[in-house]
């Protein structure tokens, strides 16, 4: 994207956030716009160098919060982690036992699930897995039973009319199939994780790093 298109861009960002105070702007994915400089050309440097300008011109505004997230801290030009850029840096690490239960939970919530799935013990086997892995898992047993149910309706379309159910029975049929144990277990077949032990080990250094150069969340 050129550099005036970005500038203008920036621009009405930060003067649509002033005109609606109180206010959050979220940058998701910060790496993608302001990547460590030695990475980029010359209108990389020069939207990074505007949006700094305006992050400083809107600090002494107490009504308009400004919130990043990244999954590469590292690639992130560092004079958008100096303590008057964002105030805080928080490392949000995988989340534990209890918070994968709460994701799995929150990924299901409109869909039917059989009594015999437990989610603790799904919760349990998924240790490392991020929220978007626990979420592709359920995304994956959901595909697997509708599957399942569309292939059951086309060996029922096959058979003879007199074997086929009455009208009022087809009607009493649940048009939603549940997700059952065998679904997840056959979805687990195919899960991975997506951050692997070595990038893990990588942020964590990362955090060490910051915290001797400045207070890292609280």
């Amino acid at each position: 994207m050129p550099y005036e298109e970005s500038r203008v861009n920036i621009d009405n960002i930060f003067y649509k956030a002033c005109q609606t105070a109180p206010c959050i702007l979220f940058f998701d994915e910060l790496d993608a716009i302001v990547k460590s400089r030695g990475d980029s050309g010359t209108t990389a440097e020069c939207v990074i160098n505007h949006l700094v300008r305006e992050m400083k011109r809107i600090r002494g505004k107490k009504n308009v919060f400004l919130i990043g997230a990244t999954n590469r801290p590292d690639i992130i030009d560092s004079s958008l982690l100096r303590p008057d850029r964002f105030s805080k840096l928080i490392y949000v690490p995988l989340p534990d036992g209890k918070s994968r239960v709460s994701i799995l939970k929150s990924a299901l919530r409109k869909s039917p699930v059989a009594k015999d799935v437990d989610l603790q013990l799904l919760a349990n086997v998924t240790k490392g897995f991020s929220g978007a892995d626990l979420t592709e898992i359920c995304q994956g047993a959901c595909e697997i039973a509708i599957r399942e149910s569309i292939e059951q309706d086309i060996v029922r379309e096959r058979e003879p009319q007199c074997h086929r159910p009455t009208a009022r029975h087809a009607d009493e049929r649940d048009p939603v199939p549940e997700i059952r144990r065998d679904h997840f277990e056959e979805a687990m077949k195919s899960a991975r994780r997506s951050v692997s032990d070595n990038d893990i080990r990588k942020y964590e250094l990362f955090v060490q790093t910051l915290q001797q150069s400045r207070g890292f969340g609280s």
